[in-house]
């Protein structure tokens, strides 16, 4: 059955292609084509450099097979709110009703639970979404393999450039065009697009591109530019704790997994990637007297500095229960 999906969907494979995406042997291959092929599916094989095995041209299985758990997989696949802003949605819901159609009774009624017990929502907590006006026609050009002139803005300016859109992807709730632009991947905020031109001109998509491989790569990289530098803080039972609270997950994850052996008094030793000394500073605030910083010196004599500053405006009249009215102080 794989073989038969997979000749099905990706036309013409050899023996060693079909083994390698089957996990089996190539011999293994040769005896189950012959099994296709004596219960009468018409699978043929051509021969020399360019051959392999291919279904007669227009032949389509009517399989029906889906399992429980994949037919519901498709339900809770499909992202209504991100469809929507690719132009898809009503795409989406046409396909989901079709596909409710084939289904038998039992699969249909299991498929259709799905959508009343679990709703995907990708955008983050506290903070505005992403205005995307040209998001749809971003996803067009993508599709239909466009150029396309755009003025962008990049951090402290305006640039025009024409770009030649490979994919999109959504990140915690942000759109990003992934295009290549003078011979050079590149990635862009759909956000930031601030107008937007599809060209008549083409392109050839670069041969052996993976989108989902660019950006991970991409996005190791990007957050290694982001907090180049390093802090060695000492941190308390609670502020190791607390981490999570104050820090992206990635970045408390690598701080937890350097920590060595707690101390005498339970501290731990961890290494902070960090943006800048003072972006770490405000960060490190919020652990209070949780946490020691140890290095960059600069780092440490900015905490200090500060601790001292608090300690000043609190100490100067004491606790607030003790201080008399401002009004009174003010007559007497």
């Amino acid at each position: 059955m794989s073989i038969l999906l997979l000749l099905q969907t990706r036309g013409r494979m050899t023996a060693p292609e079909l083994a390698a995406e089957l996990e089996v042997s190539v011999r293994t291959v040769y005896r189950d084509v012959e099994s296709l092929g004596a219960a009468g599916v018409p699978v043929y094989a051509d021969r020399g450099p360019a051959g392999g095995y291919r279904l007669l041209d227009g032949y389509r299985t009517r399989l029906t097979g889906l399992t429980p758990d994949e037919a519901e997989a498709l339900f809770l696949a499909g992202m209504p709110g991100p469809a929507a802003e690719l132009g898809l949605g009503t795409v989406l819901a046409a396909a989901q009703l079709k596909l409710l159609a084939t289904l038998p009774p039992e699969l249909r009624s299991r498929a259709g639970r799905i959508r009343e017990r679990f709703h995907l929502d990708a955008p983050g907590w506290f903070r505005d979404a992403d205005q995307t006006p040209y998001l749809s026609v971003v996803a067009d050009a993508v599709w239909n393999q466009r150029q396309v002139r755009v003025r962008y803005r990049r951090w402290r300016e305006e640039v025009t450039r024409t770009l030649e859109p490979l994919g999109v992807v959504l990140k915690g709730g942000a759109w990003y065009l992934v295009a290549r632009s003078s011979g050079q991947l590149r990635t862009y905020r759909v956000a930031r697009i601030l107008e937007l031109e599809t060209l008549s001109e083409g392109f050839e998509r670069p041969q052996g591109f993976d989108l989902a491989d660019f950006w991970q790569s991409w996005a190791q990289q990007f957050q290694a530019r982001l907090y180049p530098a390093q802090a060695v803080v000492r941190l308390s039972p609670r502020g190791l704790g607390r981490l999570s609270y104050l820090l992206d997950p990635a970045r408390a994850r690598a701080a937890r997994e350097s920590a060595g052996a707690p101390d005498q008094d339970g501290w731990v030793h961890v290494v902070l990637p960090i943006e800048s000394v003072e972006h770490a500073h405000g960060e490190l605030l919020g652990l209070g007297a949780d946490a020691e910083v140890l290095a960059p010196p600069e780092l440490g004599q900015r905490m200090a500095e500060t601790a001292r500053a608090l300690a000043r405006i609190y100490c100067r009249a004491g606790p607030a229960t003790e201080r008399e009215p401002e009004s009174r102080v003010a007559n007497d």
